[in-house]
């Protein structure tokens, strides 16, 4: 597809006359504003003619699809991986923030009040904002290109007591498994019976931990992740001279923040847009099965836009959201004398940034490391290597960096 928007950028329907589209761009009627997905701007006046096209919103907590279409053709699919990685790094911001205090600031009594948090109506935590707004900001990147009529996105809702205990009813709802106990230390000691969990107490030691099988930043203080262990064996697993085998129970991460999430994207979506409507999983799944459909997000949104029949794209853009940029001024271990070196690469290195998109022998694929030599390590978006050190003359720049890298990859390709 050659996506086209007319001389006031407004979207046209796309076409696949490859010949007109070269002739136009020679006689200079119109111009190329956008390599992946790959559009062009007319230059002289145009009919306004277009068709109702309808976009399915597959919304994930990992991974976005998008799939615009009428009920005869399918004209735009994607998917988009987010980032997960936002709690790690505030998390390890806040030690370097507090690392710093303490080596500054230590004649300073400590002082809490200026770190209260005022949480407004409608506050989201970090992570889930950032996921809110980039499936707002891909929406709006397919309304750039195609006369989006209809909007529709699948929302869904999770019994996380039922998925714990498929047996739950009636008053066991209101009595979870934390009834009557103070704290969820107390509970969890409790649910291992008052005893080590590794050496079960061969150690004689009575003094008993509660130890987080995930780090607190990532897993949290969740019973799931926490098991009770003994002084002996929680200093000698710390010291790295025993393994715990004990696996965290299962996790909700990403069912939580669907459920937090879904609201939030449906409202602040329908201030973006218009013709917002809501769909739901099992139509979804009804509408693959009943087509006999494979199980993609590309695929789950094509049904979730109404259109499972209509004739499918051979291809899709794989798209990843990356951090724009590292914020960490100095690297964590100082020098001799006491002198933290500098984190920050150079901005443009031979006039290349991290993550710029090249063409090299035909294969178009991004910057992943550079080197002061000019030799670059180049790789497909999923991070397969194409040149682990090649000579940045021999790449040509086909795309600045931005934090949504694009790469088109036909339909059954695996990442």
């Amino acid at each position: 597809m050659v996506y086209v928007i007319n001389q006031t950028g407004q979207p046209l329907m796309p076409t696949c006359r490859y010949g007109k589209v070269k002739r136009l761009l020679k006689a200079g009627q119109a111009k190329v504003v956008r390599q992946t997905p790959f559009t062009i701007q007319l230059s002289y006046p145009t009919n306004a003619y277009v068709q109702q096209v309808t976009l399915g919103v597959d919304a994930g907590s990992k991974v976005v699809g998008l799939s615009a279409s009428t009920p005869t053709k399918e004209f735009y699919a994607s998917e988009t991986t987010l980032r997960n990685d936002i709690v790690e790094l505030l998390a390890e911001r806040r030690q370097y923030r507090r690392g710093r205090r303490n080596r500054k600031t230590r004649y300073r009594a400590p002082r809490f009040s200026n770190r209260k948090k005022t949480k407004q109506p409608g506050w989201l935590a970090p992570s889930i904002r950032h996921k809110v707004e980039t499936h707002i900001k891909l929406v709006c990147e397919v309304k750039k290109i195609l006369p989006v009529h209809n909007i529709i996105v699948e929302v869904a809702a999770f019994d996380f007591q039922k998925i714990k205990n498929p047996d739950i009813e009636g008053v066991g709802y209101q009595q979870g498994e934390q009834l009557d106990f103070w704290n969820v230390r107390e509970y969890v000691l409790f649910r291992d019976g008052h005893q080590c969990q590794h050496c079960h107490g061969k150690s004689k030691d009575k003094v008993l931990n509660v130890h987080h099988l995930e780090s607190r930043q990532v897993g949290g203080d969740a019973p799931n992740n926490l098991i009770t262990l003994c002084d002996t064996c929680h200093d000698l697993h710390h010291k790295g001279k025993i393994t715990i085998k004990a696996k965290r129970g299962m996790a909700f991460r990403d069912a939580a923040f669907m459920g937090v999430m879904r609201w939030a994207f449906y409202n602040k979506l329908k201030l973006a847009c218009e013709n917002v409507s809501l769909t739901y999983g099992y139509l979804t799944k009804n509408a693959r099965i009943r087509n006999n459909l494979s199980k993609t997000h590309a695929v789950d949104a094509l049904c979730i836009s109404g259109n499972p029949t209509a004739e499918r794209l051979p291809a899709f853009y794989y798209q990843k959201a990356i951090r724009a940029n590292n914020r960490c001024l100095h690297k964590a271990n100082p020098r001799k004398g006491g002198i933290r070196p500098a984190n920050k690469s150079p901005y443009e290195v031979f006039g290349f940034r991290l993550f710029d998109g090249v063409r090299y022998q035909g294969t178009n694929c991004f910057v992943f490391g550079r080197r002061a030599s000019g030799s670059f390590d180049i790789r497909k978006l999923d991070g397969k290597p194409v040149h682990r050190g090649i000579s940045y003359k021999r790449l040509k720049k086909t795309k600045t960096s931005t934090t949504l890298l694009t790469e088109r990859r036909l339909q059954g390709a695996g990442s």
